[in-house]
């Protein structure tokens, strides 16, 4: 995240980022976000979603609806304010670095967890160090890389000791998914707890724990007095988490008023339709989630592992797909302006973001442009149509990735220049099947963990990255090292546009849309716009009706 949020939240706001929360009538109005119970709270708020659960276990999950349910019941040494981005203590009762390679952590004294154990700073380093040594594939262990130790030389006290000075997004990581912090005496060290045995354990520190537990089904969370973190007391007496197969019901209940707050995630053409409902209020806030295409280096058409092995042809073909999407209509016609046109791997409103494939590619004022992806093409040396297979997930990321995607096949197609074989996985099988070499070209989204621009950087494109495309660039990786370490924010701008513009000329990535969280509830449900804010999480401590 960068270290001014009004910036951040201004820079957003210009560039038309917006994160849409629907709110269902379904009873008298409360008080705003931050009442206790015992002051007159709402009662118990139904909060629907089609994401899923993983895992409970901060260690075996790295995706959104694992995540939010997190929220609700684990602490982070550091957290955000509901309504803002930078982070402030929550366990901790300061922090601060002492060295460049050293960051500090005083835990609040007396602390306890819900089932009465002792909270402490031996649950802080038992947290980070199991999620290092389990490093499970779904989890995000990846985040914490810059860790070389953590001391605890009292109750109250934890020393981060790191690799590399001055990390300019360490605190932004204590708060995001790498940073729930866990039970000690209930979390096995070096293997991962079922969802089950935490519930059973109450093993939880947050402004609620779980009351019960049906995986992806219903979960009843209740308040819970004794949380002292930054969120304060929730202004419900509780909540009830109900995850949806299909968002047209999902979308159906918020009308009726069956639920009171849907996030995450409704159509464009859904939330189009809710708008009009008198019942129904739509909430803005930032948002910096970006849609892109993938191309794997090894098995795309002329990639390294196959038979017509060239690299000067994969680029061309890369190049020449930048070329001709069109992304303004996509935004218009598939998404009714919910996601708007991405020219970069860093989103706009995020520091150092630039235009660098609007400028190289299509007509340079971000239309298409088919003479110049003829060009590419036959400059090297390909002729006639190239075979792409194309594949997207329909479920994960909303049933209007079959629109996006037949739009991108056709925008290919009429060229002249691809023939496009689209197909469609389901996400359990696609998630894997993406990163061990089986699609040669294929859809990804990506919600941040914290809004910074490295994020959108390292993650992707260090170490061969989470997607597993193999590319790599050894120039790319030294200028993201050092811009993460930079405490000059302008020449830490300048390196992540440098980034950006090299990026850019090997396509690693295409972005294609940038665009928000999108929730839904009626128009006497209070606090959804404190929820809506750059720190990417969603509150349900703040909602009341």
């Amino acid at each position: 995240m960068t270290k001014s949020t009004k910036a951040l939240r201004s820079a957003i706001a210009l560039a038309g980022i917006s994160a849409f929360a629907l709110t269902a009538c379904t009873g008298p109005s409360g008080g705003g976000g931050g009442g206790t119970a015992s002051g007159g709270a709402s009662s118990v708020i139904t909060y629907g979603t089609t994401d899923k659960v993983t895992a409970l276990d901060p260690a075996g999950s790295y995706d959104n609806g694992s995540f939010m349910l997190m929220n609700q019941v684990f602490s982070f040494l550091l957290n955000s304010k509901p309504g803002g981005a930078e982070p402030v203590p929550d366990l901790a009762e300061s922090s601060s670095f002492t060295k460049p390679t050293e960051f500090t952590v005083k835990l609040k004294s007396g602390l306890k967890w819900a089932n009465g154990h002792v909270l402490d700073s031996k649950d802080v380093k038992f947290s980070f160090d199991r999620q290092l040594k389990i490093n499970d594939p779904n989890g995000p262990a990846s985040l914490l890389a810059n860790i070389e130790s953590i001391a605890t030389p009292d109750a109250t006290t934890v020393v981060f000791t790191l690799k590399q000075a001055n990390d300019q997004t360490f605190a932004q990581i204590l708060q995001s998914p790498a940073g729930p912090i866990v039970d000690d005496e209930v979390f096995p060290a070096d293997k991962l707890l079922s969802d089950e045995d935490i519930v059973k354990a109450n093993a939880f520190y947050g402004p609620y724990t779980i009351d019960s537990y049906n995986k992806n089904t219903l979960v009843s969370l209740k308040s819970w007095p004794d949380y002292k973190g930054v969120l304060g007391a929730p202004a419900n007496d509780g909540a009830t988490v109900k995850y949806y197969t299909d968002q047209t019901n999902m979308k159906l209940e918020i009308k009726g008023g069956q639920i009171d707050v849907a996030n995450r995630s409704l159509s464009a053409t859904d939330i189009d339709d809710l708008k009009k409902d008198s019942n129904v209020k739509v909430n803005i806030g930032p948002g910096g989630e970006m849609r892109y295409i993938v191309f794997n280096f090894d098995i795309m058409p002329f990639g390294a592992k196959t038979p017509e092995a060239d690299p000067k042809k994969a680029l061309a073909v890369r190049q020449a797909v930048a070329n001709l999407v069109d992304r303004q209509a996509i935004s218009d016609q598939v998404y009714k302006g919910t996601y708007l046109p991405m020219w970069s791997n860093v989103p706009s409103g995020f520091l150092g973001a630039n235009e660098s494939f609007k400028q190289a590619y299509g007509d340079g004022s971000g239309k298409p442009s088919p003479d110049k992806a003829k060009k590419v093409m036959t400059d090297a040396g390909i002729t006639g149509p190239v075979t792409i297979k194309l594949q997207y997930n329909p479920d994960h990321y909303g049933k209007s990735s079959g629109d996006e995607y037949a739009a991108v096949k056709d925008q290919l197609e009429k060229s002249g220049l691809f023939k496009v074989d689209l197909q469609s996985t389901e996400w359990v099988t696609y998630n894997k099947t993406s990163k061990a070499d089986g699609y040669p070209v294929f859809q990804l989204g990506w919600f941040p963990d914290f809004s910074d621009p490295d994020n959108y950087l390292t993650p992707f494109f260090v170490g061969g990255g989470f997607m597993k495309n193999h590319y790599s660039n050894p120039e790319v990786e030294a200028l993201i090292a050092k811009q993460l370490v930079n405490g000059d924010k302008s020449a830490r701008e300048k390196q992540v546009q440098d980034i950006q513009n090299l990026l850019a000329k090997d396509i690693s990535t295409l972005p294609l849309l940038q665009g928000a969280q999108v929730a839904v509830s009626g128009k006497d449900v209070k606090g959804v716009d404190s929820t809506l804010d750059a720190s990417f999480k969603f509150r349900l401590g703040q909602v009341s009706k």
